[in-house]
C-alpha cells in the first residue's frame, strides 16, 4: 500500500484511548463452547438463562447444552455438519447453538422472518442438511424436505416455559386454534427439554483459527447475500475485546437484557455470547417489539446492560407507558446496528442515568471494530470513537484502496484485526476483492480526526438500514424483476423517524400492464421478509439512467419521500 503524508495513528491513539482499557490485550486460542464450560466452573450456580420467569443456573444450562449435544449426535449431526437455526431469542436457541459448536458443527443463521424462497437459497448455499424452526414456522419450511435438507428439527416455546405460564400460553392457542399439528416422523422430529442421545459426548477438539463456528449471511460491501465464515477465534476476539471496553467498576452482577435478535450478528454477540463469557444472566425477551415487556423487565431490574438499537429505544421512550416504570436500572446500553441520534441519546441517558456504549462494525467482523468512549465527556458527537483494542484501522482512497488518506481526508475504512472473518462461503473472488492483505476493505467512507476518533461520513453503496436490519436493494430489485408485469425498477432508502430508513421502490410497467401497490406488496411478500417489503411504491414511465444505461440513484434519492 502506498502512503501519502501517513500520520502515526498508534501514536495519537496513546494520548487519547479510554481510560482503563488497553490497547493491547492477550486472546486466548480458544473455542467457543470453552466459554461455557468456563463460566460454569467459576459460577455453577449463577443464573445463566432467564425466560418468563423460568431459570436456569449455568450447571443447569450446560446439562441442558450437553444433552442437546447427545440428541443432536444421534439425529446425525458431525463435525463440520451445516445446520439452520432459525429461532426466536428463547432458551432452545441459546441451547442449541453451543450443543452445534460443541459437535464442532457450524451455525447457520436463519432470520425467522424470512419465506420459504429465503431460507431455501440459504440452505442451499451453506449445504446444510438439517434445519431447527420453532412449530409456528414449520408450516412454511416442510415444503423443503427432503430435496433441500433431510431432516427439521422442530421445538416449542410452550416446552420452556414455567408450568403454570406454559399451560395458559398452550390453553390460549388453542381457543384460537393456532396450535400447529405437526406429524413426526424420521425426517421431522421433535426437540424439548426430555431429548438427549444414546450416549455422553466429549467437546470435539477443533482449531479455532480456522474452524467455522457460525455463518451468517449478509450483503457484504456488493449487496448480494453472502455467507460470511466466522470462526471460533474472531468470535472469541470480539468477546474479549467488548469485555475489555466495559470498566471493571461496572462488570459485577450485570444482567443482560437480550431483546435483540440472537440471528443477527450483533444480537448474537452482544446479547448471548458476550454475557456468557462475562458470567452474567441473560433474560431473554423473544420480541424486540414488545415494548411492554421490556419496561415491565427494566423496571424490576436494577443493573441491566441493554444491547439494542435505536429503534427499540425511541419505542420504548415514545410508549405511552414509558413514565409509568422506572428506567434507573440500566447501567450500560450498548447500541449498535444504525447511527444513533444525539438527542436519542441525550433523552435516553436523561431517563436512565445510565451510560451508552454505541458500536461500528459488520457481519464481517464478527462484528464490533469501534466504539465510542463511556466517558460521555470524551465522546463526540457523529463519531463512532476509537477501534477496539487489537484492531487496527486506516482511511483508504476509495477509488483504489492502495493509497493512505491524510489525516482529516475521508476514505474507505478498512479494518485489520482477530475479529476479520474467514472469507465468504462458496465465494473466492468476493473475498478476495474484500480482504487484501489481511486488510477488510468495510465499503465505508470514513476519516480520522485530529484526536483519532473515526467518523463515517457514508455508507455501503445502497445498503438500507430500517429497525435495525441491513436490507439490500438489488435483492429485492431482483425479486421484482421476477413480476412478468414489471419492465424496470429501482429501490432505495428513504428517512424515515422511527425506523431509520423505509424502503421505496421506483416501477416501470411493461406496456399495456397495470398494477397497484398492494399487488407489488403482496408478490414481494412470496419472496422476501416483511421487513423487506417496500412500504413506499411509486409508478413511473421511465427511471433517470446514465449515459451507458445505469440507473441514476442519486437523481431518485433528490426527489426525497
Amino acid at each position: 500500500m502506498e502512503n501519502s503524508e501517513q500520520f502515526d495513528y498508534e501514536e495519537i491513539l496513546k494520548k487519547n484511548y479510554p481510560e482503563g482499557v488497553r490497547r493491547e490485550i492477550e486472546i486466548p486460542k480458544r473455542s467457543i463452547y470453552s466459554i461455557l464450560k468456563e463460566s460454569t466452573e467459576k459460577y455453577p450456580n449463577n443464573i445463566a438463562i432467564d425466560f418468563i420467569g423460568k431459570k436456569w443456573t449455568y450447571k443447569d444450562f450446560k446439562r441442558d447444552v450437553d444433552m442437546a449435544a447427545n440428541f443432536l449426535w444421534d439425529q446425525g449431526v458431525r463435525e463440520s455438519s451445516r445446520v439452520g437455526l432459525m429461532l426466536p431469542n428463547s432458551p432452545q436457541y441459546a441451547i442449541l447453538f453451543f450443543a452445534i459448536v460443541k459437535l464442532g458443527a457450524i451455525v447457520v443463521q436463519v432470520n425467522p422472518l424470512y419465506t420459504a424462497y429465503e431460507v431455501k437459497e440459504e440452505m442451499d448455499d451453506s449445504s446444510a442438511e438439517i434445519l431447527i424452526v420453532l412449530d409456528d414456522f414449520f408450516p412454511k419450511v416442510k415444503m423443503l424436505l427432503p430435496n433441500t435438507v433431510s431432516k427439521i428439527i422442530v421445538t416449542r416455546i410452550k416446552d420452556y416455559l414455567p408450568g403454570f405460564v406454559g399451560s395458559i400460553f398452550s390453553l390460549s392457542r388453542k381457543l384460537k386454534k393456532e396450535d400447529v399439528v405437526i406429524e413426526y416422523t424420521k425426517q421431522v422430529v421433535l426437540f424439548n427439554q426430555s431429548s438427549r442421545g444414546s450416549k455422553e459426548l466429549e467437546e470435539e477438539k477443533v482449531d479455532p483459527m480456522v474452524t467455522p463456528a457460525v455463518i451468517q449471511y449478509t450483503g457484504g460491501t456488493t449487496g448480494i447475500p453472502k455467507g460470511a465464515l466466522l470462526s471460533h477465534y474472531n468470535l472469541i476476539s470480539n468477546m474479549y475485546m467488548l469485555e475489555e471496553w466495559v470498566p471493571k467498576n461496572m462488570k459485577k452482577d450485570l444482567d443482560f437484557l437480550s431483546a435483540i435478535p440472537f440471528f443477527h450478528v450483533y444480537g448474537m454477540m452482544t446479547a448471548l455470547l458476550l454475557p456468557i463469557f462475562m458470567g452474567s444472566r441473560v433474560i431473554i425477551v423473544p420480541d424486540p417489539r414488545d415494548t411492554e415487556r421490556l419496561l415491565k423487565t427494566i423496571g424490576k431490574e436494577k443493573n441491566i446492560v441493554f444491547p439494542g438499537i435505536p429503534t427499540m429505544y425511541h419505542s420504548i421512550l415514545r410508549s405511552k407507558l414509558s413514565k409509568k416504570y422506572d428506567l434507573s436500572g440500566i447501567s450500560l446500553l450498548l447500541s449498535g446496528a444504525a447511527p444513533l441520534p444525539n438527542e436519542l441519546e441525550q433523552e435516553f441517558t436523561e431517563r436512565t442515568r445510565g451510560s451508552i456504549i454505541e458500536g461500528y462494525g459488520l457481519t464481517e467482523t464478527s462484528p464490533v471494530v469501534c466504539a465510542t468512549p463511556l466517558d460521555r465527556t470524551k465522546k463526540k458527537i457523529g463519531s463512532v470513537g476509537f477501534p477496539m483494542p487489537n484492531t487496527r484501522v486506516k482511511i483508504m482512497d476509495a477509488e483504489t484502496g492502495d493509497r493512505e488518506m491524510p489525516q482529516g481526508e475521508p476514505g474507505e475504512i478498512v479494518v485489520n484485526g482477530p475479529q476479520v472473518m474467514l472469507g465468504y462461503l462458496n465465494k473466492k473472488k468476493e473475498t478476495e476483492e474484500t480482504i487484501r492483505d489481511g486488510w477488510l476493505y468495510t465499503g465505508d467512507i470514513g476519516i480520522i480526526d485530529q484526536d483519532g476518533y473515526i467518523h463515517i461520513v457514508d455508507r455501503k453503496k445502497d445498503v438500507i438500514i430500517a429497525g435495525g436490519y441491513n436490507i439490500y436493494p438489488r435483492e429485492i430489485e431482483e425479486i421484482l424483476y421476477k413480476n412478468p408485469k414489471i419492465e424496470e425498477a429501482a429501490v432505495i432508502g428513504v428517512p424515515d423517524p422511527h425506523r431509520g430508513e423505509d424502503v421505496k421502490a421506483f416501477i416501470v410497467l411493461k406496456k399495456g400492464e397495470k398494477m397497484t401497490e398492494d399487488e407489488v406488496k403482496q408478490f414481494c411478500l412470496k419472496y422476501l421478509a416483511i421487513y423487506k417489503i417496500p412500504r413506499i411504491i411509486v409508478f413511473r414511465d421511465s427511471l433517470p439512467k446514465s449515459i451507458v444505461g445505469k440507473v441514476l440513484k442519486k437523481e431518485l434519492r433528490k426527489e426525497g419521500v
